[in-house]
């Protein structure tokens, strides 16, 4: 495809790379190792979302790639620098190894220094949520360290195979330095074919638990989708986590719609310290896979947990609502329900159980 006549490739791989809008499911051979799973859909060698009575309808996925190509974008990019705090190798080690630490790095992309151990979520250093390194959804900032200066890294996290989520170019820079990674079902068959040693891959149904160290996991279900190409949708599956180290827990919840398995999630495997909730790249031509900021809102109150910590905004340009609107919207709700809310800059380092000033970083950016 010429570079210089491919005005479309922004657009269509900020659906195919964000988002995750593919055509029907391969013909591959079903993996005998799925049998088991509830999720799983034998008769097309696919996975499905739980039940939902309240499933929102969903436009087509023809109706949603004319949309990016032919609709303008307004506001979607920032125009001003977004903040980044710079992260340093000696600042990471000094943090106090008997707390739990949060730090920002940009989208769904998480460091974590768990009492003494370093931790990773769906990390994304490339410059673009895409398959191609010169088209589709580009980085508004740079990460707050290279990915050279990672410590090594006891445990990666992975919520689902997509591009803003799964990326290429930070795995295979991340080989040998991690020791363990957990993944939902299939996820794993990604990581080999990128050069992962199959022995240090763990994969997790939906209520799967396991530990490493002193770090307990355990999979948790998502109202989501997969899927990398044309062919693949749903060949893997997806999955929020809950990571408990020392007595405290963090919940992620990975890209989701709203569905009941929230509340569900709550009365399993809460209460939980702070929640890592999706916010962001939603529309109402995909309700049923990603949250409106009131959904986010009501999720986070299912959950039952502590702190409400806003994630998947301010990085990657991935739908059609200025790049300022989700931040706004929740940070409001937060205030009128008198929630705890964590808006941290990208590099901040959030202490759990600490107290901390919040603070509106985007007001006054365009």
């Amino acid at each position: 495809m010429n570079r210089l006549r491919c005005r479309a490739c922004g657009p269509l791989f900020a659906a195919l790379g964000g988002l995750g809008f593919t055509a029907g499911a391969g013909a591959a051979d079903c993996d005998p190792r799925f049998a088991n799973s509830p999720q799983f859909v034998a008769a097309d060698c696919t996975f499905r979302n739980g039940p939902n009575p309240d499933l929102p309808g969903q436009r087509g996925s023809w109706d949603i790639w004319k949309r990016f190509l032919l609709e303008k974008k307004v506001g979607t990019v920032p125009e001003d620098p977004i903040p980044v705090r710079t992260l340093t190798r000696a600042a990471l080690d000094s943090l106090d190894v008997t707390a739990n630490h949060v730090i920002r790095l940009g989208h769904s992309s998480h460091l974590l220094k768990l009492r003494g151990t370093f931790w990773l979520i769906d990390p994304v250093f490339g410059p673009r949520a895409s398959p191609l390194t010169w088209a589709g959804p580009k980085r508004f900032h740079e990460p707050p360290l290279a990915l050279a200066d990672l410590p090594p890294i006891d445990g990666l996290v992975l919520s689902h195979d997509h591009y803003d989520h799964l990326d290429e170019p930070t795995i295979t820079g991340l080989l040998g330095k991690v020791k363990r990674y957990f993944v939902p079902l299939g996820v794993g068959a990604r990581l080999r074919a990128m050069g992962v040693a199959a022995d240090r891959i763990e994969e997790y149904d939906w209520w799967q638990s396991g530990k490493h160290g002193e770090v307990e996991l355990v999979a948790a279900p998502a109202q989501h989708f997969s899927g990398r190409s044309l062919f693949d949708r749903n060949k893997t599956l997806w999955a929020s986590w809950l990571l408990r180290s020392g007595g405290e827990s963090i919940f992620y919840s990975g890209d989701s719609g709203y569905f009941p398995g929230f509340a569900e999630i709550g009365k399993r495997l809460g209460p939980f310290d702070i929640a890592l909730m999706e916010n962001g790249a939603y529309d109402s031509y995909w309700p049923a896979v990603h949250m409106r900021p009131e959904e986010t809102v009501k999720a986070f109150r299912d959950l039952g947990a502590r702190t409400l910590y806003l994630v998947h905004n301010s990085t990657f340009d991935l739908a059609f609502h200025g790049w300022r609107e989700p931040l706004e919207k929740v940070a409001a709700l937060a205030e009128q329900q008198g929630l705890q809310l964590a808006t941290p800059e990208i590099g901040e380092v959030l202490t759990v159980g600490k107290p901390r000033v919040n603070t509106r970083w985007w007001e006054g950016l365009k």
